[in-house]
């Protein structure tokens, strides 16, 4: 008989979980052939570098000299749709929104299973639900932008590394390093979580041998796919850059509230590093408050203030109401989930906040944007789906207990009279 109810609860959870999936497919379908979809400067320049790239075999990012001023993630993955749809007879940037809605998919389906692993299948199914409505996880799709394929591939990692950390499986830790590897060719300020996640595992568990394997085995898989990009750059470039070599993020950060005319310091005939590096010189020294402000609550207060919206469209797709009370709800039920979990820090969930305070800190060093906050956003959903579950699991527990002491105290009254 349990078996038997096990099955029909298992059963019912693929079936909860596929119209979840079908809901998500359709809304984001809807939304991608029902407006028009606008395209940001990146990606301007983006379909120029790969236009660029596929003619003339020239890798350079507002350049036609060869640079490495972006990684290359996310143009070799255009240019290999460039390339797949004819891109001369046919617009790209159709089949990129598509293909785009699959890697969002993906997403829900691995944090499925993340939440799933940490809580239970109704941790799953609320992370995949929440997954699925939440605005920018729909708006992003339409985006020819890095987010939907970063926010696939971070989850992926997430995945392979809890796996790698509960089973102590060095092939999950090498899938793991090549789900980080790749990451970072989209995205390269993720490189901070490895060293966070295996410190955090060392302290776990308190000896050396397999935690030092597992970080090897990861290492690995993040050597084997960032080699070629940086034989590339030593080959090309006569310099060893691991990711890319934009300065403008880190420059532009040293603006508190973003006031770009400050004048805090002389910028002329000085490049941008220079400067940044005076900015932060002078404004520590001479403006303490401000600038320890600015790189704390200021900065995450842009990061995870507002949802990001996307590239922009036209008639704006609502999807639910309340968008940004939703939001915030998030942001703050994920937080109060994350101190739920440091209490007792010794369990697997903890390396979500782990990571989550890694690429916080690491952000801060650059200048601040809502879109920043969309590919944490996965792993704050998956927050408060293990919180909700746990709710869920003590209301169920009290309601039962309600249920069974009201029925011994009816029980005891019929003894009574009888």
């Amino acid at each position: 008989m349990f078996l038997l109810t096990r099955f029909k609860l298992n059963d019912w959870s693929r079936v909860a979980l596929l119209l979840i999936l079908l809901a998500a497919a359709y809304v984001r379908f809807d939304f991608l052939v029902s407006v028009d979809h606008h395209n940001s400067h990146d990606t301007v320049h983006y379909d120029i570098m790969v236009r660029q790239l596929l003619e003339t075999g020239v890798y350079g990012y507002k350049s036609e000299e060869p640079n490495a001023r972006v990684s290359p993630g996310y143009p070799l993955f255009m240019a290999a749709v460039y390339k797949l749809v004819d891109y001369k007879q046919r617009d790209p940037m159709a089949a990129i929104r598509y293909i785009q809605l699959v890697f969002s998919l993906i997403t829900i389906w691995l944090s499925y299973r993340i939440a799933k692993r940490l809580g239970g299948e109704w941790a799953g199914l609320l992370a995949a639900a929440g997954m699925a409505v939440y605005p920018p996880f729909i708006w992003t799709t339409g985006a020819v932008l890095t987010e939907t394929i970063a926010a696939m591939l971070l989850t992926t990692y997430l995945y392979w590394q809890l796996v790698a950390f509960e089973r102590a499986n060095r092939m999950a830790a090498l899938r793991a390093g090549i789900a980080l590897g790749l990451t970072a060719l989209v995205r390269p300020e993720f490189l901070a979580m490895a060293p966070a996640a295996y410190l955090l595992y060392l302290l776990w568990r308190r000896k050396g041998g397999q935690p030092l394997k597992l970080l090897l085995c990861t290492a690995l898989g993040m050597t084997v796919v960032l080699s070629p990009w940086l034989i590339r750059n030593i080959v090309t470039l006569n310099k060893p850059i691991v990711t890319a070599t934009q300065v403008n993020p880190f420059a532009a950060g040293t603006y508190p509230n973003k006031n770009y005319d400050d004048g805090l310091v002389d910028r002329v005939g000085k490049t941008q590093m220079e400067v940044a590096r005076e900015r932060l010189r002078v404004g520590f020294t001479e403006h303490t408050w401000t600038f320890v402000k600015w790189y704390t609550v200021g900065k995450l207060d842009y990061i995870y203030g507002k949802m990001f919206t996307g590239s922009g469209h036209k008639p704006f797709y609502p999807v639910i109401p309340f968008r940004a009370a939703l939001h915030l709800l998030l942001v703050y039920t994920g937080l109060i989930a994350a101190l739920v979990i440091l209490i007792n820090w010794r369990q697997p969930a903890m390396l979500i906040v782990v990571l989550l305070i890694a690429i916080s800190a690491a952000r801060l060093a650059f200048v601040p944007e809502y879109r920043y906050n969309f590919t944490a956003m996965p792993q704050i959903i998956i927050l408060d789906s293990l919180l909700a579950a746990r709710l869920l699991a003590w209301l169920s527990e009290w309601l039962d207990k309600r249920f069974r002491l009201r029925s011994k105290l009816s029980m005891a009254r019929r003894n009574r009279h009888a």
